[in-house]
């Protein structure tokens, strides 16, 4: 054997503790501006008009749906007496939930270094900002008159009225904005030095133009990128308590009153756990079909991608099962009558199956993972992690729904039964979501151009690549 060359068992350790590229071989720079770029520049695919069919049909049903419940009054919601809050907050938390996982892959994993994200973070980072939208749609509903909404912001007013700060929806209202703004700003800086590669590409005026002025004069030279990386790194700084702080907050809706199954303090990590475990497999969700779509993406989004993000739904997804349990245990232990009937009624009442298939699509179907054929075939990902979105939307329906139905007393029990308004709004906040992410991935770059090139074999010379 030759000096310097390994043994075949040296050889199969050294494979065994390589970890695999973020980006395939023979994938250079140039390949990669030229391929993301031409997801936007290229003909718009026939598919493309298909799908914004579909969803732009489900929003003007969410259109029609607002503009007769103003019309008419939030009463053609099933809400009642004693279910003052139902379906509207359930899809409130749950489309807040799924806004967590955006900011989580961009700020926390930037900050740990974590180079796996790079491929990831840009489409993540705008579903983030399609499901606060599609949140906000809810309690600014709620309020009733949606036109007078704007006083849960703390504005002068010449009434001289100022909102109740003691009440744990205004600090909803300031979380959830808060949180909407600061990602807007993460999301639309880490956009400019890729909308000049864009605007330098450009073949037509109009395009020029409208890319020139969304990049704001982006040269690249050493001062910009000395300002970007000090910007982005204060954003991911500034983002990073924002992801545990927004769910914690909505959260604190339910543990500050005294219901029975709400005032509970385990609620704030368990509704954080709960939305990155939601907020990865809506990731999982929107990626999977379109790297179907653009095959090239595969080199991009690899199978190492996909099984790193399916870790993370298995460990989100053990911790949500873990605090089902200790929900369960507490209820037990603290020897509170309504808490033991309200547990109990959740698992055996009218609800029970509501609760069963939020214990199987959490808890039971996610353990899939463990094992690593389910986590590299993407069929089966997307196959669970649609399961982990359904068991999600059940999993806040029964926190919020069942709790209300049965309280302290049987003179104030009572059902709820969605209306056809209901169920066609939360249809159209997903015609609305996808309608935004379409016109996403065709006008803007769905991958983060720069910040993937620095992470491909062709960018360090000591792998083969040419740098």
């Amino acid at each position: 054997m030759a000096e310097g060359t390994l043994n075949p068992a040296e050889e199969s350790a050294r494979i065994a503790v390589e970890r695999p590229p973020l980006v395939a071989p023979g994938r250079t720079m140039g390949w990669i501006s030229d391929y993301v770029s031409s997801i936007v520049e290229a003909q718009t695919p026939r598919w493309w008009w298909v799908a914004i069919s579909i969803t732009g049909t489900l929003l003007l049903v969410l259109i029609a749906c607002t503009t007769y419940l103003v019309a008419t009054g939030v009463g053609v919601w099933g809400n009642n007496h004693p279910v003052g809050w139902a379906w509207d907050i359930t899809n409130f938390v749950f489309w807040i939930g799924i806004g967590h996982a955006g900011t989580l892959i961009s700020a926390i994993l930037f900050l740990t270094r974590q180079k796996w994200r790079t491929s990831i973070n840009r489409a993540a980072e705008a579903m983030t900002l399609f499901a606060v939208i599609c949140a906000a749609i809810y309690p600014t509903m709620h309020v009733g008159r949606v036109w007078m909404s704007w006083f849960l912001i703390p504005v002068p007013n010449a009434n001289g009225i100022w909102q109740n700060f003691r009440s744990p929806l205004m600090w909803d209202a300031f979380a959830v904005l808060t949180y909407f703004l600061v990602s807007v700003l993460f999301w639309y800086t880490g956009l400019i030095p890729d909308l000049a590669t864009l605007r330098d590409r450009a073949t037509t005026r109009v395009r020029k133009f409208f890319y020139g002025i969304l990049a704001l004069g982006w040269r690249g030279g050493n001062r910009q990128w000395r300002h970007y990386e000090m910007a982005y790194l204060l954003l991911a700084g500034l983002s990073t308590p924002l992801v545990l702080s927004v769910h914690s907050v909505v959260s604190f809706d339910f543990a500050a009153s005294v219901i029975p199954g709400w005032h509970t303090t385990i609620f704030p990590p368990y509704f954080v756990a709960g939305a990155i475990f939601g907020g990865f497999a809506m990731v999982l969700t929107i990626l999977i079909p379109a790297r179907a779509v653009y095959r090239p993406l595969g080199d991009l989004i690899t199978v190492s991608h996909i099984d790193k993000m399916c870790k993370v739904l298995l460990f989100t997804g053990s911790i949500v099962g873990y605090a089902y349990l200790m929900e369960l245990f507490m209820a037990w232990y603290s020897g509170n009558p309504f808490e033991r009937a309200t547990f109990w009624y959740r698992a055996t009442g009218p609800y029970w199956w509501a609760y069963a298939l939020m214990v199987l699509c959490n808890v039971a179907v996610p353990q899939l993972l463990w094992f690593r054929f389910f986590r590299t075939h993407v069929i089966w990902v997307f196959v669970i992690a649609m399961f982990a979105n359904v068991g999600m939307w059940f999993e806040r329906f029964v926190i919020v729904a069942t709790s209300l139905t049965r309280d302290f007393l049987p003179s104030s029990w009572g059902m709820f039964h969605p209306t056809w308004v209901d169920v066609a709004m939360f249809a159209g906040t997903f015609g609305l979501f996808g309608t935004l992410f379409l016109l996403f991935i065709r006008f803007l770059p769905m991958i983060c151009m720069f910040e993937v090139k620095a992470v491909a074999p062709s960018a360090n010379s000591h792998q083969g690549g040419n740098p």
